[in-house]
């Protein structure tokens, strides 16, 4: 059974997953620092560019299966209308409560 968002321990990713969730470009933008920077299957991406094509324009959702790390790593069930469902692993770096950088790929 998937982990409420609302139940995530770090406020900083619980923001992130509410604002995919609710494809919330302006909640997603404000939980990022200005600089955050990311990397997909351990490759680094444009935030933007990525973001825009795997979470937004392509309705990303995330269900939480598991965190570890106090909540700065997700295990997740993430599904987009462009690659279907998978098991993703999803982890954080937070300061000053912003993401400064996530990193996300296939678990």
């Amino acid at each position: 059974m998937p982990i409420q968002v609302t139940r995530l321990s770090d406020p900083a990713v619980r923001d992130f997953v509410s604002a995919v969730n609710a494809h919330d470009r302006a909640a997603f933008q404000a939980v990022l620092a200005p600089d955050a920077t990311m990397s997909d299957d351990g490759s680094d991406r444009d935030v933007a560019e990525w973001t825009d094509r795997e979470i937004f324009s392509s309705h990303g959702h995330m269900d939480i299966d598991k965190e570890t790390a106090g909540g700065r790593s997700l295990l997740v069930s993430y599904r987009n209308d462009t690659w279907g469902e998978m098991r993703t692993k999803w982890d954080f770096v937070v300061e000053h409560g912003k993401v400064t950088r996530f990193e996300t790929g296939q678990a």
